[in-house]
């Protein structure tokens, strides 16, 4: 089994790999990270640039745990690839960084979190970041 843990270099993305390299960690199970963009990945925030990306595989060659990452551009959105790659690896947990929203931001963007959650063939652990009260 495997933790998967959705990524984006935002706050809650941080948080959400730390969180999921402590329960990779306690459950002796190696990490799956997904950082994905449907879109232009110039552009798309939530798509890691070549300096965050070596700061996630620094972090996570320091934790001392087995890992892939997926970082690609596709077709699907970023719930789309947490959950698929959650079936591909069998994963026992996903974990995610949530933050707070408008309304009106919920209503326009939709919420890959909810996705996730709804989605998920197995637990999800929602983590916010420090200070996201």
């Amino acid at each position: 089994m495997t933790v998967v843990i959705a990524f984006v270099p935002k706050p809650a993305g941080w948080a959400a790999l730390s969180a999921g390299i402590e329960e990779a960690q306690r459950r002796g199970e190696p990490v799956h990270v997904v950082n994905v963009s449907r879109g232009d990945q110039l552009v798309d925030p939530g798509y890691a640039s070549p300096e965050e990306l070596q700061e996630l595989r620094s972090r996570l060659e320091l934790s001392g745990l087995g890992f892939t990452l997926d970082h690609h551009v596709g077709e699907d959105t970023a719930a789309e690839a947490v959950v698929e790659a959650a079936h591909t690896v069998d994963a026992s947990v996903i974990v995610i960084g949530i933050r707070h929203r408008s309304a009106t931001g919920k209503f326009l963007f939709g919420s890959d979190a909810q996705r996730i959650l709804l989605a998920a063939p197995c637990p999800v652990l929602a983590v916010k970041a420090a200070g996201d009260d």
